[in-house]
């Protein structure tokens, strides 16, 4: 799928899933096309204990216990809500889990303060309207919709973002199972009740930094059974997320160029000191901006690697690593450049005298890119 800007999941992973579907014997709830085992090894990768004759790479790091709850869940009739930060891997295990179960993670609904009851339900093709009258045939279901027609699971993105008028919506769907279109008829005859097919479901997410956007009333949260994603703060983990995704970038890229482990321990350990400051920190404006989550960390990095590539001399150094940070974390002027002026001055400066290392030369690209910012 070189030919794709991104794929899929279905898609990036067509081999291994066709694989593990070929050999899983076990039982698989409703339509599933792996049974719950087969979707947690998709996900968190294969152990020597699996006994298989190949090795499954894990696409999502995080507890196990996450990954099992949430498959649970979709096998029953319950909805699944991933909440957290941003950034902590909500969407990609939701996506993760529509490819395992359906093999389609492209249902989705993208909640804005612009989504309407129509992106959850359906809407119509005017010229078919005019020619030929409001039928099955002119009308356009939602992505919601077509995975109640598929038993298929459904995906809603910052459910939180919605309007109540939506989120109502979801409730009936939720609950009752089926989607009523008046506009074809009230007669037994007609065709117009949409029932859900087993296997249907649907994974919304939710940026637990939103609440008060539009908070969920509590009839939709009966609906939902909660898995809240933490902040990856294992740097073992958080290395593995960082160093998987960049190798990813480097393949799609086709760029050949070392990400050396030193550089790597210098953007972890700066993201958890700016972390613990922005833990410290008295009020927002003594804090950045950026949530400081791993899927920024992961951009700093995947910006400073293209750079280096484009502009550079092909090797990733410190000093572009330090220029990244700063203008991908910089995103109010002059706050979050005192912020970064502050860590550079009373972290960085005194470790390059202790350690050496890179920390001289990230000093130093921090403090030309402040200053070019400034």
């Amino acid at each position: 799928m070189t030919d794709l800007l991104r794929a899929p999941a279905e898609l990036k992973y067509a081999e291994e899933l066709d694989w593990l579907e070929s050999i899983d014997d076990n039982p698989k709830p409703f339509s599933w096309r792996l049974s719950p085992k087969m979707v947690r090894l998709f996900v968190l990768g294969s152990e020597r204990a699996d006994g298989l004759d190949r090795e499954i790479a894990p696409k999502w790091f995080g507890d196990r216990s996450f990954v099992e709850r949430s498959i649970v869940t979709l096998a029953s009739d319950r909805g699944l809500l991933l909440i957290g930060d941003p950034g902590t891997g909500k969407s990609w295990l939701a996506e993760l889990l529509s490819a395992a179960i359906s093999r389609n993670s492209t249902l989705v609904v993208q909640g804005t303060a612009g989504t309407t009851e129509d992106h959850i339900k359906y809407s119509w093709n005017v010229s078919m309207v005019i020619a030929k009258g409001q039928s099955r045939e002119s009308m356009i279901p939602s992505p919601i919709m077509t995975a109640m027609e598929t038993g298929s699971i459904g995906r809603f993105e910052e459910l939180t973002r919605s309007t109540s008028d939506v989120q109502d919506a979801l409730i009936s769907i939720l609950s009752e199972k089926y989607i009523s279109v008046p506009e074809l008829g009230s007669d037994q005859d007609s065709d117009n009740i949409v029932f859900a097919k087993p296997g249907f479901s649907v994974i919304a997410t939710a940026n637990s930094r939103d609440r008060g956007v539009n908070d969920l009333s509590s009839a939709l949260k009966r609906r939902f059974n909660f898995v809240r994603i933490p902040v990856v703060t294992n740097k073992k983990s958080e290395a593995e997320i960082v160093r998987f995704r960049t190798e990813e970038l480097l393949r799609r890229h086709r760029i050949e160029l070392d990400v050396p482990p030193t550089l790597l321990d210098v953007l972890l350990r700066s993201f958890a000191d700016l972390r613990a400051s922005s833990a410290a920190a008295g009020s927002d404006d003594e804090k950045l901006e950026s949530a400081l989550s791993t899927a920024e960390q992961i951009g700093v990095l995947e910006d400073a690697i293209l750079h280096s590539n484009f502009f550079g001399e092909r090797a990733l150094t410190a000093h572009t690593l330090a220029s990244s940070l700063v203008g991908s974390l910089a995103r109010r002027a002059p706050e979050d450049l005192a912020i970064l002026n502050k860590y550079l001055h009373g972290v960085v400066e005194p470790r390059s005298k202790e350690e050496g290392g890179s920390w001289p030369e990230f000093l130093e690209g921090g403090r030309d890119a402040i200053a070019t910012l400034s």
